[in-house]
């Protein structure tokens, strides 16, 4: 059964400011040349919390709130400082998409490569590549490195290959626009159909009405705290009156 646990989780970021001018004037120094001063960032706070499979949940807050830092941690880009985090299933994180591409290499050897870093097999991703290549509609241009892409191009390539992977658990931030008009039709059914499969799926969104419409249970951050937890149409109403004040 794929699961998301966090047991006590923090995590903490070390930051590094600069002194400003008028520090340096107050303090007297007379040495101007940069230097930095160490600092802590408490990102996510003694967080208890518990996915299970089945489940599709969105993460709203204010910007800073550590929705996406989040997703991150949940994925393994940041690990726990404190706590147990303990994420049982295949992650595909729909966020990010230029991580792993070469951009020297071509868009064939991106789709192999990404599939790889994806957690797909060589043999697995082999028999994926030209479904990605097809659903990408880039043809010929996939001979190019995707250095000559345009931003267009790079994005139907990432989100292709992304798409390609069915995992157990989604990771979204933001609904993904993928492309021109012309793709994103077949872009938005293409993720539809990723969202029914996964067994959970997790989504940070800016959008009251899209945290109402696509999930069934709604997590409001604020400063790396858990706020309220529960039905989207309650959190949300919640949130909203939060933010009129």
């Amino acid at each position: 059964m794929s699961h998301i646990i966090l047991k006590n989780v923090d995590l903490y970021f070390k930051t590094k400011r600069e002194k400003r001018i008028k520090d340096i004037l107050i303090t007297g120094s007379k040495k101007f040349n940069k230097f930095s001063e160490n600092g802590i960032v408490h990102a996510i706070k003694k967080m208890n919390l518990e996915i299970k499979e089945g489940e599709r949940v969105s993460i709203i807050g204010h910007n800073g709130a550590g929705k996406s830092t989040f997703l991150k941690m949940v994925c393994g880009i940041y690990p726990p400082s404190k706590g147990v985090l303990d994420v049982s299933g295949k992650i595909s994180s729909m966020f990010e998409l230029a991580t792993g591409f070469e951009m020297e290499s071509s868009g064939w050897d991106n789709i192999y490569l990404r599939g790889l870093m994806l957690g797909e097999t060589p043999k697995s991703i082999k028999e994926k590549m030209k479904e990605i290549a097809e659903f990408s509609e880039l043809g010929d241009f996939l001979e190019m490195p995707v250095k000559y892409y345009s931003s267009g191009m790079f994005v139907r390539l990432a989100f292709s290959v992304s798409t390609a992977i069915k995992p157990d658990i989604l990771l979204l931030d933001e609904v993904v626009a993928a492309g021109d008009a012309a793709f994103l039709k077949k872009a938005e059914k293409r993720m539809n159909e990723m969202i029914d499969v996964a067994k959970i799926m997790i989504l940070v969104t800016h959008s009251m009405e899209t945290a109402k419409e696509l999930t069934t249970r709604c997590i409001w951050l604020e400063k790396g705290e858990i706020v309220m937890d529960g039905n989207p149409e309650e959190v949300v109403r919640e949130y909203l009156k939060n933010m009129k004040g």
